[in-house]
């Protein structure tokens, strides 16, 4: 039986509760699924123009480009309707650009109130923390790279099956019911049987963003 989470696109669009802008990509990475990076509008020289957002955080973005920029070159970037950012470039990485934000931006304000039009759910968040997941009668903690409304990225050494069945508890959070997507190395994707609601996982993203700052 088909699940609703797996009746969805996939965003690959990656945002994350650091106050630090996107460092340069260490290797080029493929799209494991199909590709449905945001679109975003920025201000060059006072001209508008287009571009990819690959990664966002409180204190920058990583974007891809329908145009040249250089390191220090001073644009706008629009984040949602009415709402421009000025920022720098930062670094260039073929046809990838790292931009700093002259003040930090609310992630979580920008994921929830976004005027972009109706999103099929809440991206994908890079948070770092420890999930328990229980399979069958083993427990075990894994790593947490990414989290969105429909599953969780994880890391683990230990080896599952793709399609195995699982129930992943993220701290805080109810138990989760949910699937092996894929496996590849020590990463595994999973996703929910049902989609997590929207406003505890902005809760839990609140609470995890205080420790953060706290820390």
């Amino acid at each position: 039986m088909t699940s609703s989470a797996d009746q969805l696109p996939v965003d690959t669009t990656a945002y994350s509760l650091s106050s630090k802008a996107p460092a340069p990509p260490e290797r080029r990475e493929g799209d494991r699924h199909l590709t449905l990076f945001r679109v975003g509008a920025m201000s060059v020289n006072g001209r508008r123009e287009l571009c990819l957002i690959k990664n966002i955080s409180e204190g920058g973005m990583m974007i891809r480009p329908y145009c040249a920029l250089v390191e220090g070159e001073a644009l706008t970037i629009e984040l949602k309707t009415g709402c421009s950012v000025p920022c720098t470039v930062a670094w260039v990485r073929d046809s990838a650009v790292g931009v700093e934000f002259a003040s930090p931006v609310d992630v979580l304000e920008i994921l929830t109130n976004s005027s972009d039009g109706p999103r099929p759910r809440m991206p994908r968040i890079e948070v770092n923390c420890v999930a328990t997941v229980r399979d069958g009668g083993m427990v075990h903690r894994m790593r947490v790279h990414d989290v969105s409304q429909g599953g969780v990225k994880l890391e683990t050494a230990v080896v599952l099956t793709e399609g195995s069945d699982l129930v992943v508890t993220l701290p805080g959070l109810d138990p989760q019911p949910a699937a092996i997507r894929w496996t590849d190395g020590g990463q595994l994707g999973v996703t929910f049987n049902r989609l997590l609601p929207l406003a505890d996982l902005v809760a839990w993203l609140q609470l995890l963003r205080e420790q953060l700052r706290a820390a």
